[in-house]
């Protein structure tokens, strides 16, 4: 991808790049379900990160860029890698326990985590109080959309479990973004940037489903293989590619306020595809949340 320099606002090209991100991501968690059927989580969460790394060292080929060139990248390649692993475990273990609703609802608290931890890494992103009202506003709007399901256990009684690694997982996705923007992952392409954690997240990930003593399916249904190729392609690969693209081109904090977008896409996705009731609440929550975007990603005065 083109790696020319550093933007401080968000151009029509990133909006557009960022909300493609949001949609995919929207579908992610209930495609990650379905694949539950049959594929254990921690392999599934494996084989996605091996195939996608399999498609992007071809597309580095392909385009000849020198990813393994020593830069000095390395040390926070394989931090990056790791928390990306993690962040995973959490996801796909913790779908075992909630439901897919649930589970994006407390991912997206990983703006929160970002918001924190800029002003630490770039003080030119210090959110002002109108921005925090605006994050704040849009997560209150995610939590709207959800709150019928926030009060009813439905998934059992281990659904605890279930969001409380959906916060972990929120928690090491913040971390690997404030990585890639406050360490020498800064200087490096985002190609070798994802790379660095499909590798070490798809060792890491194998390695601890082999531990855990998960079986690997004889045969897969095509609906299984479908949502594997799904994660793979688009989501894993064309996705965070994209995503680790404007991370580095781009302020952080206004990228990943877009994020929260995210469960509203899924919901979204249930009405059109599943014939879902398009309710006054969904339509409610959706406004507050394009409000809250606007409020964090509008400029600041000089």
């Amino acid at each position: 991808m083109n790696t020319g320099g550093r933007r401080s606002e968000l151009d029509t090209r990133a909006v557009t790049l960022v909300l493609a991100c949001a949609a995919l991501w929207g579908l992610g968690q209930v495609a990650a379900k379905l694949g539950l059927a049959e594929i254990p989580p921690l392999l599934q969460a494996a084989l996605r990160s091996v195939g996608a790394a399999l498609l992007l060292l071809g597309w580095c080929a392909w385009r000849r860029l020198p990813v393994f060139a020593r830069d000095g990248t390395g040390p926070a390649g394989l931090v990056a890698g790791l928390l990306f692993a993690a962040e995973f475990a959490c996801i796909f273990s913790g779908l075992q326990f909630t439901t897919a609703s649930r589970m994006t609802v407390f991912l997206y608290v990983a703006p929160f985590v970002v918001a924190l931890g800029m002003p630490l890494i770039s003080r030119s992103e210090r959110l002002q109080a109108t921005q925090v009202g605006g994050l704040l506003l849009a997560f209150a709007g995610v939590v709207w959309a959800f709150a019928e399901g926030l009060t009813q256990p439905a998934a059992g009684d281990r659904q605890w479990l279930g969001d409380a690694l959906g916060l972990a997982a929120a928690c090491f996705w913040g971390v690997t973004t404030l990585t890639v923007r406050g360490t020498r992952l800064a200087t490096a392409s985002a190609e070798k940037t994802l790379l660095y954690q499909l590798v070490v997240s798809g060792a890491a990930l194998g390695a601890a489903s082999l531990l855990r003593g998960e079986t690997v399916p004889a045969a897969l249904s095509p609906l299984s293989w479908g949502v594997l190729g799904f994660q793979t392609v688009l989501i894993t690969f064309a996705s965070y590619l994209v995503w680790f693209w404007l991370v580095r081109h781009y302020p952080a904090t206004k990228i990943s306020s877009f994020t929260l977008l995210t469960p509203l896409f899924g919901l979204l996705a249930g009405v059109l595809l599943l014939n879902e009731p398009l309710t006054a609440r969904l339509a409610t929550a959706l406004a507050t949340v394009c409000l809250g975007i606007w409020l964090v990603n509008r400029p600041r005065p000089a």
